[in-house]
């Protein structure tokens, strides 16, 4: 079965980038470019398998978007996650406070990215 993949980042070129490799490894790609479009595309699909956003995008950041998907009972459980320039040790306990599942800094590696996904989409 083919899994799918909400990506949510204001970055076009980091959208389009992740895409196209996951797309490779034969992932189905749903894109958002903010968290309000990313809370948009969960409330139009209940297929999701697992989410990756970012932290800071404008309009709804990456926290926000995470908990407002965690109260939408079939997400309750779903994977999220952050893909990110933040270090800071308090962002990562909001977001992990918040519902997030795993964290990745950006820049990371197609194979980094894919073991991680690999791992929660078992």
């Amino acid at each position: 079965m083919i899994k799918t993949i909400l990506l949510v980042d204001d970055s076009s070129s980091i959208r389009e980038t992740v895409a196209f490799f996951l797309e490779e490894e034969g992932y189905q790609i749903i894109k958002a470019e903010n968290g309000k479009h990313g809370l948009d595309k969960v409330m139009e699909n209940n297929k999701i398998n697992l989410i990756l956003t970012d932290l800071h995008m404008p309009v709804m950041d990456g926290i926000e978007f995470i908990r407002k998907v965690r109260d939408i009972e079939i997400y309750s459980k779903i994977p999220i996650v952050l893909l990110t320039t933040e270090t800071l040790q308090e962002k990562k306990k909001a977001a992990k406070a918040a519902g997030a599942t795993a964290w990745i800094n950006k820049p990371f590696n197609k194979e980094q990215l894919l073991k991680v996904l690999k791992k929660l989409l078992r």
